[in-house]
């Protein structure tokens, strides 16, 4: 369970962000992988080589460096969310290069220089499924990236093949498919950010209790669905912001509508699905902003703070850090 937005500016800025919601235990770190870097899949056993630089989170766990999100030094961005009962991963195609579904965010952060570059790299590859050492499983993914250009793409493989779609809101959750979900959007279609002053049933008046009733179409619950909706919402109907200041601000503003507490969803398994952590990224700037569920403070790190000729990843270590309160 995630979601993920972009967000524009007055200075024609792109954002991008996401939550990550998740049941197993996780650890997530901050890294910067460098340019040129030398890397190998534990899942196809081929060497690839990174082009561009990127910061992102992620976690290595028993010796394999998994991503959640990142951003590349060309402002190149993406992030992968769970798509449980509608991922496909085929078998090894002739022709096609095999890139594990772990593995995939890592590729093409370091190889997109933008969202026109992802089109032509992903009619040379397929996505096939193998086991994470997180979830034991070939956990089911899809993909959302952007650019600096503001352009905005969903990546699905399903049995329907590989698709790169775009993704004109900016906005993405979990399953069903996109597709779905844009169509879904036109059942909200009553939502407002106005509300009627006064409604006549026969001869009796009815007003409303006060401010905000327009909005009482939009879903409340932690579905995918509900969740993409009401992001959806929000994202077209705040105020655009001026600077990259009031884009993060309202960011951080409208992914608390979607932030689930801990004990609120609970699995099957018997373990709470909740928010573990919430990013954003400035793809001009290479910029990351990022708060925890232990730690609400916001946390700065940037690309170019790091961004030195190296043969290994720099781990800026885990993201989880203890809280602190600021006195009057």
């Amino acid at each position: 369970m995630c979601t993920a937005i972009t967000l524009q500016s007055t200075q024609r800025e792109n954002f991008f962000g996401r939550t990550i919601d998740f049941s197993y235990p996780i650890e997530p770190g901050l890294y910067v992988i460098p340019k040129n870097y030398e890397w190998y899949s534990l899942a196809t056993m081929k060497k690839y080589i990174d082009y561009y630089s990127f910061i992102c989170i992620g976690q290595e766990t028993d010796g394999m460096l998994g991503f959640f999100d990142g951003v590349n030094e060309r402002g190149f961005a993406a992030a992968a969310l769970y798509f449980a009962g509608y991922a496909y991963y085929d078998l090894p195609i002739k022709d096609k290069e095999p890139i594990a579904s772990l593995d995939f965010l890592h590729y093409i952060l370091g190889r997109c220089d933008s969202i026109d570059d992802l089109k032509p790299l992903l009619e040379k590859i397929r996505i096939v499924g193998l086991p994470d050492p997180v979830t034991q499983t070939a956990a089911p993914l899809h993909w959302i990236a952007t650019d600096r250009s503001g352009k905005c793409v969903v990546i699905e493989q399903t049995k329907t093949g590989l698709k790169i779609i775009n993704n004109p809101i900016g906005v993405m959750a979990n399953s069903p498919d996109f597709h779905w979900h844009m169509t879904n959007l036109r059942n909200y279609m009553n939502a407002s950010i106005t509300q009627q002053k006064e409604v006549h049933w026969g001869n009796v008046s009815l007003t409303p209790f006060g401010q905000g009733s327009g909005t009482l179409p939009l879903p409340g619950g932690f579905t995918s669905p509900e969740r993409f909706v009401r992001t959806a919402f929000l994202k077209t109907h705040t105020q655009v912001p001026k600077n990259r200041l009031e884009a993060t601000m309202a960011f951080f503003h409208i992914m608390n509508s979607v932030s689930i507490p801990k004990g609120i969803v609970l699995t099957d398994k018997g373990t709470y699905d909740y928010t573990k952590y919430t990013a954003f990224m400035n793809t001009n700037t290479c910029e990351y902003y990022f708060k925890t569920y232990e730690n609400n403070q916001i946390v700065r790190a940037s690309l170019w703070d790091y961004y030195v000729p190296s043969r290994q990843p720099t781990f800026l270590g885990k993201i989880v850090r203890p809280m602190s309160f600021e006195g009057c």
